[in-house]
């Protein structure tokens, strides 16, 4: 059975895939605005799924809190969950499941990667404005919507192991449309413009190169080129030469250990009141790491042991780090 990390980043991967089948249409006139708010479910999900991916599979992870009033009036001190009308629980959003994972959890992201986001958000808010398109906004859309198909595609492969090189994912250029160029801003309507300028404006503020891992947008001229990668490695649970040998794939692996040791570092610190990052953590964290059911090296060269190494590490890792650290009382409501 799946888990719901694997569940949550199947749907998100289904979202994207209609978002680009729409998008390539050959005559659909809402091709931009539909494509924005498919997009934007996706990577909604994919950042869910990581959080759900680094934390356990714990559903609380993602869902959202508030706090009620009491009797008299006054705010609780206690954390609810937030539901919808139905009594469904509300889970967060984009940006809030985007923080989360950089303040609660220490992962890393290119900045590029949230600005492309914030983008895409304005183009999808605005969506309902979208009355004449001019090609030049379409144009810019366009290059918007290829760079955010890269990001995620790197980070689907980065965090979840999945290859989709095999997909030929890609975006047509404005449905084979010739000789897009400038377009006089009169052409536009107000909406248009006024997006269009913050989209410009962004762009003159960062530092966007094609050739990084990450991008705000990307040109009409840039192309998703197909790489081919070993699609799974040998481990074993066990050191003993005697354990059964267990072939994971990528995307096992993934799962199995996904925290570096930012990550690590980040949940310990939050876990413990007397945690401090210093010899005796490196200490104890080294001699665990001895242990491939709670770490797994990766190498620069896998079939060289005495090249570069990254390790990653289990979630429960922490149960042996409850033995040496303390972890705060539990708040009465």
């Amino acid at each position: 059975m799946k888990s719901r990390a694997r569940q949550t980043m199947d749907k998100s991967l289904d979202a994207m895939l209609a978002a680009i089948e729409v998008y390539n249409k050959p005559s659909f006139a809402y091709r931009e605005e539909a494509f924005s708010i498919l997009a934007i479910n996706a990577w909604e999900l994919l950042l869910k799924a990581r959080i759900l991916l680094v934390d356990q599979n714990r559903m609380a992870a993602i869902v959202e809190y508030e706090r009620r009033r009491n009797k008299g009036g006054e705010l609780s001190r206690r954390l609810y969950r937030k539901t919808n009308r139905s009594g469904n629980y509300v889970s967060i959003g984009l940006f809030k499941a985007y923080d989360r994972l950089i303040n609660d959890y220490g992962d890393t992201l290119d900045p590029l990667v949230r600005r492309n986001l914030e983008v895409l958000t304005e183009i999808r808010d605005n969506a309902v404005h979208f009355l004449n398109k001019d090609l030049g906004f379409t144009k810019k859309v366009h290059e918007i919507g290829t760079a955010c198909l890269k990001n995620y595609l790197r980070l689907i492969r980065q965090w979840f192991g999945v290859n989709l090189s095999e997909y030929r994912l890609f975006l047509m250029p404005i449905a084979f449309i010739r000789d897009v160029g400038p377009v006089e801003a009169i052409h536009l309507n107000a909406e248009e413009r006024n997006l269009l300028h913050y989209v410009r404006d962004l762009e003159r503020k960062v530092e966007d190169d094609t050739s990084r891992d990450f991008n705000l947008s990307l040109d009409l001229d840039i192309r998703v080129k197909r790489v081919t990668d070993a699609r799974a490695m040998p481990v074993s649970p066990s050191n003993s030469p005697e354990a059964i040998l267990i072939r994971l794939q990528e995307e096992d692996i993934r799962e199995r250990y996904p925290w570096d040791y930012g990550m690590l570092t980040t949940r310990l610190r939050k876990r413990y009141v007397d945690f401090c990052e210093n010899r005796q953590y490196h200490r104890v964290r080294k001699m665990l790491e001895s242990d491939i059911k709670l770490c797994n090296p990766r190498y620069l060269d896998p079939g060289n042991p005495k090249s570069a190494k990254k390790n990653f590490y289990n979630p429960n890792i922490l149960r042996e780090f409850d033995k040496q650290y303390r972890r705060p009382a539990a708040k009465s409501p």
